[in-house]
C-alpha cells in the first residue's frame, strides 16, 4: 500500500523513473480499488452485477486518470523510452501487448537521461 501511495503523491510527477515494484503495485491496489468501488455501486444499488459504470466507479476511474497516466509514464523512463510510448496503447491488441513487454522490463541500470536508478536511490 505504501507504493500505492508513492504513486499517488507523485500524481503529477511525469519526470523522472519508477520501478517496476512501485508501477505493479500501483496497479494491483488500483484493481482492488476499482474491484471495491464497484461492490460498493452494486451494494447501494447505483448498479447492477452485471453493469460497471456506477458513479462511485466513474468517479474513482475520473480521479485515477492523472496519477495512472504519471506512474506509466515514469515507469516508460525508467527503462529508457519516452513517456510518449503510451500512446501505442491505442493500437487495438499489439498496442497493449507492446507496452506489457515495456512494463515488465528491469529497468536501466544507472542513470540515464530521465535521472537516477531509482533501486540506487534506495540503498
Amino acid at each position: 500500500m505504501d507504493w500505492f501511495i508513492y504513486a499517488l503523491r507523485r500524481y503529477n510527477d511525469f519526470n523522472g523513473r519508477s520501478r517496476r515494484r512501485e508501477y505493479w503495485l500501483y496497479v494491483l491496489f488500483y484493481i482492488l480499488l476499482a474491484i471495491g468501488a464497484h461492490f460498493l455501486d452494486s451494494l447501494f444499488g447505483f448498479a447492477d452485477v452485471g453493469e460497471v459504470y456506477g458513479p462511485i466507479y466513474t468517479l474513482f476511474v475520473i480521479i485515477m486518470v492523472l496519477p495512472s497516466i504519471a506512474v506509466a509514464v515514469r515507469r516508460l523512463h525508467d527503462i529508457g523510452k519516452s513517456g510518449w510510448w503510451i500512446f501505442v496503447g491505442f493500437v487495438p491488441i499489439i498496442g497493449f501487448i507492446w507496452l506489457l513487454i515495456y512494463f515488465v522490463r528491469e529497468g536501466t541500470i544507472g542513470p540515464n537521461q530521465y535521472g537516477p536508478d531509482p533501486k540506487e536511490q534506495l540503498r
